[in-house]
């Protein structure tokens, strides 16, 4: 058992530090908001976890292995540089894994200021959302240095199904944009064919129960094919992130020449959906534009 650290109690960040209070790691967290970070604490309080910090520094401290899981770039280099951040309070030899959703060169860049203080960094985005997160079932991409993954794989298996190193710094990073440009047509070709159905006048359950096990099935369609249908687009990850996402992937296909038409067409949705009020709502929402 290790002693780790968790900085970010959001819907994917609480779960996953509640697995590796469960596994046996001796775990200090660390939230925006101090009083989710409590609370995870009074709720983790039999297990070798429970500790909330007061900053990420000193959530970090003794740490062998530091996570984090917060929003944006800006966001990871706040919680990881300065007097008070993850880097003040790690050792060298630690390691620090982002499971943020970034862009590479921010991976690149964090990788080099922790290399300057001999601790490791591995970016680690995550696939598998809200659900995943609590069932302790998420695929994680990995980019860094095989040393540093060595000494994090142990720690992240706690609440992955698969977790995998995919390259040198940065890679998970564009893996996970791999992943985000995949379900970004998959989510507005389901929305099509559900509203099409819908206004054929088909029962929409037999049909999702009869081409979900053909050439149609996806994760998208088993999970979110029936409650498109039903209005329903309460389920974590919302189209505020998956606008940001899209917009990393569309930054980084101008700076490799990748042509990514569709992903681009479908940001422009997303943008509408946010434009109209709901940008919590999941990324399934795209159906209500097609009413």
């Amino acid at each position: 058992m290790a002693t780790v650290a968790f900085i970010g109690l959001g819907i994917m960040g609480f779960p996953m530090a509640g697995h590796l209070a469960a596994k046996g790691h001796t775990v200090s967290v660390y939230n925006r908001s101090a009083a989710k970070a409590e609370a995870w604490a009074a709720k983790h309080a039999t297990n070798h976890g429970g500790h909330a910090a007061k900053t990420p520094r000193e959530a970090c401290r003794n740490a062998t292995v530091a996570l984090c899981c917060v929003g944006d770039d800006p966001d990871v280099r706040a919680v990881v540089s300065g007097p008070d951040g993850m880097l003040a309070g790690l050792s060298a030899g630690a390691v620090i894994v982002d499971h943020t959703t970034t862009s590479a060169t921010l991976a690149r860049d964090m990788t080099k200021e922790c290399a300057g203080l001999g601790v490791g960094f591995i970016d680690a985005p995550v696939s598998g959302g809200q659900a995943g997160a609590e069932n302790g079932a998420l695929s994680v991409m990995c980019g860094g240095e095989p040393t540093d993954y060595a000494k994090a794989e142990p720690i992240i298996a706690a609440y992955a199904k698969i977790c995998k190193l995919m390259g040198s710094s940065g890679a998970g990073q564009l893996t996970k944009m791999v992943n985000q440009l995949s379900i970004a047509g998959l989510v507005q070709g389901l929305a099509e064919a559900m509203n099409f159905g819908q206004r054929a006048g088909l029962n929409m359950t037999d049909v999702i129960d009869v081409i979900s096990k053909g050439a149609a099935q996806s994760w998208q369609m088993e999970n979110r094919g029936r409650t498109m249908c039903e209005g329903k687009f309460d389920f974590g990850f919302a189209a505020d992130w998956m606008r940001k996402d899209l917009r990393i992937c569309l930054e980084e296909a101008r700076r490799s020449g990748a042509r990514v038409p569709v992903a681009a067409l479908v940001d422009q949705f997303y943008a509408q959906v946010q434009a109209e009020g709901h940008g919590r709502w999941d990324t399934s929402s795209l159906m209500t534009l097609l009413k």
